[in-house]
């Protein structure tokens, strides 16, 4: 392979790498806000011994996260909530980000485990924010390093839009799926 090529293919290698991770961190102070829970239906123990059931249009409310779903299965630990998975057609997430941003995440399945701040979203996974869209059949975001993992064994395809840091308001807007104001 020619030098020009070798040049430019650890060039784009580095521009991917850098910019795959187009997730910015998700609203710390979140984590220390109280959960509000409304359902239709409620099935099993708020204690650790087994799994609180939610179902019939959940919706989750902690902060500025904002998630809805079919159905939600909340695990508790210690008296703490460990784990929420969320399921639906789709099931949605949205919430702020410390840089002021949204993010809004759609998927069949997001399990979110409190304990490790580690989301895995499964099934047409679709993630829109202002620097870029994420799709695939799954992601796992690691909300306290900004870490993503896509795609891969067995898991598909992953489809990244990743927007230049000083694109257009206009442009930003339609990556993150807002609608335009004028």
């Amino acid at each position: 392979m020619p030098a020009n090529h070798t040049k430019a293919l650890v060039g784009l290698l580095i521009i991917l790498v850098a910019a795959a991770t187009p997730m910015a961190m998700a609203k710390k102070s979140d984590r220390n806000q109280p959960m509000d829970v409304s359902a239709g239906k409620q099935e099993g123990s708020l204690d650790d011994s087994t799994p609180t059931v939610l179902s019939g249009g959940v919706v989750i409310d902690q902060g500025t996260l904002h998630a809805e779903a079919v159905r939600a299965e909340i695990r508790a630990r210690g008296g703490d909530i460990a784990q929420v998975v969320l399921t639906g057609s789709p099931a949605t997430l949205s919430q702020q980000m410390d840089d002021g941003s949204r993010m809004n995440a759609v998927a069949s399945k997001i399990d979110y485990n409190v304990t490790t701040d580690t989301v895995v979203f499964t099934g047409k996974v679709n993630i829109k924010q202002p620097r870029g869209t994420l799709s695939g059949e799954r992601v796992v975001y690691n909300m306290t390093t900004g870490q993503v993992t896509s795609g891969g064994e067995g898991n598909g395809r992953v489809n990244m839009r990743i927007m230049p840091r000083n694109a257009a308001p206009a442009e930003k807007n339609k990556a993150s799926g807002e609608a335009e104001t004028d």
